[in-house]
């Protein structure tokens, strides 16, 4: 057999078997039903571009994930803001399509430079399988500090909304639309959303408090609930809780300056000193090594 008969054979077949897999590819996708996004959050570009392999994954693997981890994955989504966004089996898919991505770049970063890529694949995909998880984990920790950061000053607007005669809902209203927009801001939304939905004022605001468990939010909570309750003034309450998010929020910026001088021990001790002891030492050497040469 010649050779440009072998090349023909070996095109055709290579053609035959990357039309199967595209063929096979678009019925798995045929099998998936739409998602319904009217009225989800917009997902990120870089997720949209993967977005119908995540849907495979999630459609194929997430009706196999235990009760457990769908419930504890729910709970981390809407502590991170991206309840919304993904469903935990969408979640499972998207970290399931990141380890596939990493072990499929690893392979052809290796491939390229004719290194064995073995253990690298499975140690890379791995750790892309864990990516999103951090990712979810490092987002929530900063959405934690912007709320805490801005409690104050959304306490301020509301109880200077009520000090003026509004009740706690306008005084919400006020607070939403004049103060800093973030985190803080979208929950007090879902929570005037609630209320209009029928759901009681200290219920919505308990509703928010167990979607962030943050623990000024629950003090905030709990002191209007028994304001409420004892027919205390609501105005006093905030007020009071206003002065005292203050002073948290001060104590805790001394705090982080105390730790500061702590943190910066590692980097000096492994990058700043070693550079200094090379400049200084190194034209003595040079000197020395003249000297005995």
């Amino acid at each position: 057999m010649s050779e440009s008969i072998l090349a023909i054979l070996i095109a055709s077949c290579a053609s035959v078997a990357v039309s199967l897999f595209v063929y096979s590819l678009y019925q798995i996708k045929q099998e998936v039903p739409d998602d319904d996004r009217e009225y989800m959050d917009p997902l990120p570009p870089m997720v949209k571009l993967i977005w119908p392999l995540i849907s495979i994954f999630a459609h194929y693997i997430g009706e196999r994930l235990s009760v457990e981890y769908i419930e504890k994955s729910k709970i981390n989504l809407q502590r991170s803001g991206l309840g919304y966004m993904l469903t935990p089996q969408q979640f499972f898919g998207l970290q399931v399509v990141s380890g596939i991505l990493c072990g499929v770049v690893t392979w052809w970063c290796l491939s390229m430079l004719d290194k064995p890529a073995g253990l690298a694949i499975i140690v890379l995909a791995v750790l892309g399988f864990l990516l999103p998880q951090l990712n979810l984990s490092d987002r929530r920790k900063k959405r934690e500090n912007e709320i805490i950061r801005l409690l104050p000053v959304y306490l301020d607007f509301i109880t200077m909304s009520v000090e003026a005669g509004m009740n706690l809902n306008g005084a919400l209203m006020q607070a939403v639309d004049k103060a800093p927009k973030g985190a803080l801001n979208i929950e007090l939304q879902k929570v005037l959303r609630d209320i209009k939905a029928g759901v009681g004022k200290i219920d919505a605001l308990r509703n928010m408090s167990e979607r962030l468990e943050i623990k000024e939010i629950s003090n905030l909570v709990s002191a209007l609930a028994q304001a409420e309750k004892s027919g205390a003034s609501v105005g006093v309450t905030l007020r009071i809780q206003s002065d005292q998010r203050r002073v948290e929020r001060f104590q805790r910026a001394e705090k982080l300056a105390m730790q500061a001088p702590v943190k910066l021990v590692g980097p000096l001790v492994m990058f700043i000193f070693p550079t200094t002891f090379i400049i200084l030492f190194f034209p003595i050497a040079t000197q020395l090594v003249d000297a005995f040469s």
